[in-house]
């Protein structure tokens, strides 16, 4: 196995929501990472919603490139169906996908839309493989009800528009 191999990658896409579609963003977005929770190849998949901003920050942790390959072709579908209601206004990759996935996303995204990646340190390449060892690499819990209460100072943290109750 390379050091390529062991890469874990994580994006980061910022979303501008488009006007009078925040309803239908968040209803597709809800499709897409349940879909994903079930069938999808990613660690951890975690979406924020800023209604005061009209952006949302999608969070995907991936293995490899090989899982993110998986995920472009299981999830087309549902991505599609969350564009329909947004663009993307920025996207990071942190690690170091493989020439093919680097190559996708620049393709994907196009010239418009600004593209950064950060590789990853040695010191990261270590916790990736702890957290694959240790079984630790799941996904979040989907809301903060469910998330274990152990710090209790972080609750007073700014609250998303997505955690108010309906």
């Amino acid at each position: 196995m390379s050091h390529q191999d062991e890469t874990i990658l994580l994006f980061r896409n910022t979303m501008r929501i488009t006007d009078g579609h925040l309803e239908d963003f968040r209803a597709a977005i809800a499709r897409a990472v349940e879909f994903v929770q079930q069938h999808g190849p990613q660690l951890m998949v975690q979406t924020f919603v800023d209604e005061t901003r009209m952006l949302a920050h999608s969070f995907q942790m991936y293995r490899d490139s090989d899982a993110v390959r998986v995920h472009w072709k299981l999830a087309d579908p549902f991505i599609q169906d969350v564009m329909k209601h947004c663009r993307v206004e920025h996207f990071e990759v942190f690690g170091e996908p493989d020439a093919d996935v680097a190559a996708g996303l620049r393709s994907s995204l196009g010239e418009q839309t600004p593209l950064t990646f950060s590789p990853a340190s040695p010191a990261s390449y270590a916790s990736a493989w702890h957290l694959r060892r240790s079984g630790r690499a799941r996904t979040p819990p989907r809301t903060r009800s469910e998330a274990p209460r152990r710090h209790h100072h972080r609750q007073q943290l700014r609250q998303w528009p997505m955690d108010r109750p309906e």
